[in-house]
């Protein structure tokens, strides 16, 4: 038989106001009806989440319209500005409307307890994160036409790991600047050595203005059939320069006879004022690279295999510096070990706080630095991650110390053993199963650290990878992403079977 007065599992005791009272003080001060109607946690919950929306609302509109003054001004100028700010301020007030209506709720009804108020909060969150996030579903797609030629060669850059010597093939013609006397000699077509052949052979640059010059017509022979043709200029002072036509660079196929013909028009450019002769003699040729010779691995090839395997000795040398320092650490962070007196109590808490601090870094963090102390390369990167490797394999070791069976601890003391003794003989016969498996997973989560500490000179392939993505190559941008990727999933092997046999 229940006592009287006894309240049911799951049911809140009387609301202090009625359900009108409680949404009403929730509209003036959101979760305050909810606290008011006994449900203090879920109160203080809705109160600091609607706080932190409020904050980052604030935020993102002064963000928006920086140089208006006024909080009226500033609110019409963002939502102008960003549709999607007029999204979060509609889901914004209606998060308070619902706020209001589920104080309302809890104070009416003792046994219930809605949720909808709590996936409103999120779903305010996840409109904010939208926006922060500048997320463009839109320009996404639309721009995946213009992404593709790239991902293709990342995806597939192995015909950047192949090449043969290359030879250049050269065909000039000479254009007179202006047509003033007799002109020079048309190319005539002799034998099979490439010839280019202009028509006329003299003529009027284009001025900046943006008048266009003299069309030439330009006729290739000789060349090597279905390889690019790339159409320069040589101007009177030996300066060579690509010819463009429509903002593209001219480039044109011979057909199968080797035979090519092209109009373009003789392009705009400023020679020195010193230049003051009468006429001047310009040269535009036909510029064939050809491959020749047996095929060879490429430069860029043998150098990402280089800095590959740069990258895997420095995480393996992070790894081997780490666990010899990380050892002696450990002990003396573990509690179970270091509290038999005040003076060692002190050096655990002493230890834990230096570990925790060290670990709160990142390792890329500790490259930049490491690269300020020691200088760009390897060594940098080696000393960024054996730091942090010692930082977190003195907190797994000592963890898995903590968390031995104390048993044999207590048996080796009690015949009178030293603390080394009793550390050699009950503490680490139980250790060496964890402390091998904690080994190997940090030496594959160094492997993988030491291919992005490269970004900011830490040595290794990821440098390189930054390198070629700077340059927007991304051929060998690929080949180092498919070095990475083969060499992570080999060494995830690798570790895998050693765990399996010493674990």
């Amino acid at each position: 038989m229940s006592k009287i007065g006894h309240q049911p599992e799951g049911v809140r005791p009387p609301s202090l106001v009625p359900p009108p009272l409680a949404a009403l003080f929730s509209l003036l001060i959101p979760g305050l009806g909810q606290v008011l109607a006994r449900s203090i946690r879920r109160g203080l919950i809705i109160f600091f989440s609607y706080i932190t929306i409020l904050g980052l609302m604030i935020w993102r509109f002064r963000l928006a319209a920086p140089r208006d003054t006024g909080w009226l001004n500033i609110f019409k100028k963002a939502l102008k500005l960003d549709n999607l700010l007029l999204s979060a301020t509609i889901l914004f007030a209606l998060l308070l409307l619902w706020i209001a209506w589920d104080a309302y709720q809890i104070a009416r009804h003792r046994e219930r307890t809605p949720v909808g108020v709590f996936f409103m909060i999120i779903l305010v969150f996840f409109a904010l994160g939208w926006q922060i996030g500048q997320i463009d579903l839109v320009a996404m797609v639309a721009q995946m036409d213009e992404a593709g030629p790239p991902l293709a060669r990342v995806l597939w850059p192995w015909e950047k790991a192949i090449e043969r010597e290359e030879e250049t093939v050269q065909a000039f013609a000479d254009i007179q600047v202006p047509c003033v006397g007799e002109p020079p000699a048309v190319n005539q077509v002799s034998g099979d050595e490439p010839t280019l052949v202009a028509t006329p052979t003299c003529g009027e640059l284009s001025t900046q203005g943006g008048e266009p010059g003299t069309t030439l017509h330009l006729e290739g022979y000789n060349f090597s059939p279905d390889n690019p043709v790339a159409i320069k200029w040589k101007d009177p002072l030996g300066n060579v320069f690509r010819q463009r036509q429509s903002g593209e660079y001219v480039v044109v196929t011979p057909d199968a006879d080797g035979h090519f013909a092209i109009d373009i028009v003789m392009p705009y450019r400023l020679l020195p004022p010193s230049a003051d002769e009468p006429f001047y003699i310009w040269k535009v040729f036909g510029e064939q690279v050809a491959s020749v010779g047996p095929a060879h691995l490429s430069k860029d090839f043998k150098l990402v295999v280089e800095k590959m395997i740069e990258t895997i000795f420095i995480g393996m040398m992070a790894t081997f510096f780490g666990v010899i320092l990380a050892v002696p650490v450990s002990f003396i962070a573990a509690r179970n070990l270091m509290s038999a007196s005040p003076i060692t109590l002190v050096i655990y808490y002493l230890m834990r706080g230096i570990l925790n601090v060290i670990r709160s870094i990142e390792p890329l963090i500790w490259a930049i630095i490491a690269v300020i102390v020691v200088g760009l390369g390897p060594f940098a990167g080696i000393l960024a991650l054996t730091l942090h490797s010692i930082a977190a394999l003195g907190k797994l070791y000592s963890e898995a110390i903590e968390s031995i069976d104390p048993g044999p601890i207590e048996a080796i003391q009690a015949t009178g053993a030293t603390w080394l003794q009793t550390v050699v003989y009950a503490v680490i016969p139980q250790i060496i199963p964890p402390f091998v498996s904690f080994t190997i997973y940090r030496w594959d989560i160094n492997i993988r650290m030491s291919t992005v500490i490269g970004f900011v000179g830490g040595g290794g392939i990821g440098f390189l990878l930054a390198q070629y993505i700077r340059l927007l190559d991304y051929r060998s941008a690929g080949m180092a992403v498919w070095f990475i990727a083969i060499t992570v999933a080999i060494l995830d092997y690798v570790s895998a079977e050693i765990r399996a046999r010493f674990v």
